[in-house]
């Protein structure tokens, strides 16, 4: 059976992850608040401060910085999680 969130991010409710995605408290109140979509969009955010920050995934300065953005993109805690100003997405490329 599919287990069914209240998801902060899309604000309605959907399929739930299938397990914490992250450790500690933190993880358990992602898993029990955002959905398996919200936590896609979540991946692609990542992706995304990653490269425009340089950040390094195995140092825990960054890794703090990371779970400040996350706290900001899926519950809208303090001032990190936004778009940077003025950022442009890349226009998709054509097939070939």
């Amino acid at each position: 059976m599919t287990r069914l969130v209240e998801c902060n991010v899309l604000k309605t409710r959907a399929e739930g992850l299938d397990e914490p995605p992250h450790p500690g408290e933190l993880g358990q109140r992602i898993y029990e608040n955002v959905s398996k979509a919200g936590w896609d969009q979540w991946l692609q955010r990542l992706t995304m401060i990653i490269n425009e920050n340089g950040l390094n995934t195995a140092d825990p300065q960054s890794i703090e910085l990371i779970e400040k953005h996350m706290l900001g993109f899926l519950f809208g805690e303090g001032d990190y999680g936004q778009l940077p100003s003025g950022f442009q997405q890349a226009a998709p490329r054509a097939k070939k």
